[in-house]
């Protein structure tokens, strides 16, 4: 059996190095402008349908995770986001507080174009618009 090392092999500073070249932050604001801050035909994970759901123009992301994919055929990049709002507490109007909205992830192919994205919202939320 061959024993292959990779711990230090010069893969990963190369996919370090993409990664921090590449603006996460610019391609899911894009992405979330072209939607319209709409997430359409979303199935939860009770099997319930919503035909629409609209996020708040005030969310925030944070680049949780980033990976690379090879297939037999095809590289890819995977992103996820965290999608977070601002919950502005009524009672006390100088607070806020976070709130998790759900989780975002994009794929491009390894010329950054779109291929697909997989939304992971939290329903009950009551930032979020929903249309059955």
């Amino acid at each position: 059996m061959t024993k292959l090392e990779l711990k230090n092999h010069q893969v990963w500073q190369d996919l370090t190095e993409i990664l921090q070249s590449l603006d996460a932050n610019l391609l899911v604001e894009e992405h979330l402008d072209q939607c319209d801050y709409k997430v359409c035909g979303y199935w939860d994970e009770q099997d319930e349908y919503y035909e629409q759901i609209t996020l708040p123009r005030t969310l925030e992301t944070e680049l949780v995770s980033s990976s690379i994919g090879i297939t037999h055929k095809e590289r890819f990049l995977q992103l996820k986001f965290l999608l977070i709002a601002d919950a502005v507490d009524n009672r006390k109007t100088a607070s806020s507080n976070a709130q998790k909205l759900g989780e975002l992830v994009l794929v491009y192919d390894e010329n950054l174009e779109f291929i697909d994205e997989n939304w992971l919202l939290d329903v009950d939320s009551s930032l979020l618009v929903k249309r059955f």
